[in-house]
């Protein structure tokens, strides 16, 4: 039994987002006292929920039962005592007050506050026991355990958040400095010179025209400036949904717009267990090549099937875009973003590799340290 604590609090522990370390623990807490029901909420200042989560109910069943609760009934009494409940019959308890229609039966109940020195962070609460009898003192003080470690992972996901927030502002900041130096400098000596070219065009046509020839080649250099500044920051949907649900939804986009299929899998060490501690710029890096790759792949492979996998493997993030189409001769390509792709992955320590062949398809695979 400890050794499966300890496993638990390790698998809790390695997840940095809040909503991925909450999920974990009432997983972990559901299978460590085999509850057949499980859930965990983390209230907010309105009287309902910021964040519940739930274990052993479907999809389905989530949506007819409708929105998550208020501060009710036994939930909201054990967020104002912050003192553990355990009892043979939730429905019998004065302060149980109602579930709605759609709601699973709940009998048997242990809920323990997830507690930061005096203040409750959450509660999370099991119930009907699949083992005979309900719960025991033993498992009351194994969830009190496990919850004290829940509440320093949780702590921790937060600041960790919040440090990467910081993060992101501090970059945004950057760049903008440098589109305001690198661009802004170039669009003002473009306006002078264009202006001087409309003064000379009547009076001396040829220096009007190499004014104007000047007007050409500083757009286009304010156009490159500007699009690599504008590449460098980093994509909003990382910090909504991290990389790998990222990745995630622009698949399942394509494979909506798209007459081929283009499906998505994350692996980790453990099968279905995809751990990311990534630098940001290790993140916009291996997003930046996977649109890359699928764009190409989408445009010009004419295939029926494209893959992108995402591994973790011992101390490297493993991307690779595959498809099944035309393929081409490497020695004889140039272009398709192969320079940028590989310019992104020098840049974060990383490497990448193409490989295809006519009519064989082609895979693009990029090695990160992770």
């Amino acid at each position: 039994m400890l050794h499966a604590v300890s496993s638990a609090v390790l698998a809790v522990t390695r997840h940095l987002s809040v909503r991925e370390v909450l999920q974990v623990i009432v997983r972990s807490a559901a299978r460590l006292l085999d509850a057949k029901y499980a859930a965990l909420g983390v209230p907010d200042d309105d009287g309902a929920f910021a964040e519940f989560v739930a274990e052993g109910i479907s999809d389905e069943q989530w949506a007819a039962i409708g929105p998550t609760p208020r501060q009710h009934g036994m939930l909201g009494a054990m967020l104002r005592e912050g003192t553990p409940v355990r009892l043979a019959d939730i429905r019998r308890d004065p302060r149980f007050e109602w579930w709605p229609k759609a709601h699973p039966i709940l009998k048997d109940f242990l809920g323990v506050p997830i507690m930061d020195g005096g203040t409750v962070l959450g509660i999370i609460f099991l119930s009907n026991k699949r083992t005979p009898g309900g719960f025991d003192e033993a498992d009351e003080e194994l969830l009190t355990l496990f919850a004290a470690h829940a509440a320093i992972a949780i702590t921790n996901a937060r600041l960790y958040e919040r440090g990467r927030e910081l993060t992101v502002v501090e970059e945004r900041t950057r760049m903008a400095r440098e589109l305001h130096d690198a661009v802004s400098q170039k669009l003002f000596s473009l306006r002078l010179t264009a202006r001087a070219a409309a003064a000379l065009a009547r009076t001396d046509p040829e220096r009007a025209a190499e004014a104007i020839e000047r007007v050409e080649r500083m757009a286009g250099e304010a156009l490159t400036e500007l699009r690599a500044v504008i590449v460098e920051l980093r994509p909003a949907e990382l910090d909504r949904h991290g990389l790998v649900e990222s990745l995630r939804k622009q698949v399942a986009l394509l494979d909506r717009l798209h007459p081929m299929t283009v499906a998505f899998t994350a692996e980790g060490e453990a099968p279905g267990d995809l751990d990311l501690d990534l630098a940001p710029e290790i993140e916009v890096a291996v997003l930046r090549v996977a649109q890359e790759a699928l764009h190409n792949a989408v445009r010009h492979a004419r295939a029926a099937r494209i893959d992108v996998r995402l591994a973790h493997r011992e101390a490297a993030l493993v991307l690779e875009v595959t498809d099944d189409g035309a393929g081409f001769d490497e020695a004889g390509v140039h272009g398709l973003g192969l320079p940028s792709m590989s310019d992104r992955a020098q840049a974060v320590g990383g490497t990448l590799t193409v490989s295809s062949a006519p009519g064989r398809g082609t895979t693009v695979r990029l090695e990160v340290p992770a």
